[in-house]
């Protein structure tokens, strides 16, 4: 495999035609992963995790669209800022049993009231508006244990 210096940078206008960018009308989903560190306990629960002990959660966001005029569905810098505004802001560093409504702080439970708050975010930021949409969290409390939240379900309920 050898190495090869583009000749020519393509440029817009001359080599490809803006009305090119989109390829294609299809929906298409986007993925970022981000962590944030809190602790918690369990209530009613027989095990270590009775007592307060903290995570390094891992919290994975899929989010669809349809491609606009340049080929983009969801941007992913627009995925960063609606974690950080919505969820990061007020999980990270904190003690969940004080700042999540009354629940168990399971990941099961967590993960609902995270959608919720993500679903509401792409409301009041109009981007269900252009066709955007929460499909899928992932909420791992550790490298090997989490817990998964579709679309479907949520609707189907």
């Amino acid at each position: 495999m050898s190495f090869m210096i583009p000749k020519k940078v393509e440029l817009l206008g001359e080599d490809i035609q803006k009305s090119e960018l989109k390829y294609h009308n299809k929906r298409v989903a986007v993925t970022k992963e981000f962590t944030f560190d809190a602790a918690h306990h369990l209530h009613c629960y027989e095990g270590k995790c009775k007592s307060m002990h903290g995570h390094t959660y891992k919290l994975v966001i899929t989010i669809s669209g349809y491609v606009n005029e340049i080929g983009i569905s969801v941007d992913f810098g627009e995925i960063k800022a609606l974690f950080k505004d919505v969820i990061d802001s007020k999980l990270d560093h904190h003690y969940l049993n004080e700042v999540l409504p009354n629940m168990n702080t399971t990941a099961e439970n967590m993960i609902v009231w995270i959608w919720e708050q993500l679903d509401t975010a792409l409301d009041s930021r109009e981007m269900r508006d252009n066709g955007q949409r929460l499909e899928e969290l992932v909420l791992y409390e550790t490298p090997t244990s989490y817990a998964t939240l579709k679309r479907e379900w949520m609707e189907s309920e």
